[in-house]
């Protein structure tokens, strides 16, 4: 059987050891919103791989980069708009290709029916322009 990473498996002492922290700790990092633990139906916080993860970074962030807790909640704010951004740009990216095939698949429609158009000569007869081309004259088109 896989357990998913996201699934709540450790209790807080579990997690608090994997993370090298104090359960207290993980109690206060939820409080300030950095962790947010699952919960068992009678109430008891279940941490994923994923928290104990997340707890592992900010040890990382606090412990051996210097910063403060109010860094590290930038930092995980600042990391979301990016994700966010990115998705955002691959969508936007998406659709250009996707336009720019309408473009393409449009402007081989437009010289197919362009090659099927007769121009009017004067004096009423209809000259095909592949008929013309010998005698080298130019057709006016008009502006489309």
């Amino acid at each position: 059987m896989e357990v998913s990473s996201d699934r709540g498996v450790f209790m807080i002492s579990v997690a608090a050891e994997l993370a090298d922290m104090h359960p207290q700790t993980l109690r206060m990092y939820e409080a300030r919103g950095l962790i947010d633990p699952q919960r068992s139906p009678k109430g008891t916080r279940l941490y994923s791989h994923k928290d104990v993860a997340r707890l592992r970074r900010i040890q990382e962030m606090t412990a051996e980069l210097g910063m403060n807790l109010a860094g590290v909640e930038r930092v995980f704010e600042l990391e979301q708009q990016l994700e966010s951004v990115t998705r955002k740009v691959a969508a936007l990216e998406k659709r250009a290709e996707e336009l720019k095939a309408e473009v393409e698949r449009l402007e081989k429609l437009r010289r197919e029916l362009r090659a099927e158009v007769v121009p009017y000569v004067k004096g009423g007869e209809i000259v095909r322009s592949a008929d013309l081309k010998p005698f080298k004259i130019k057709v006016k088109r008009p502006a489309s």
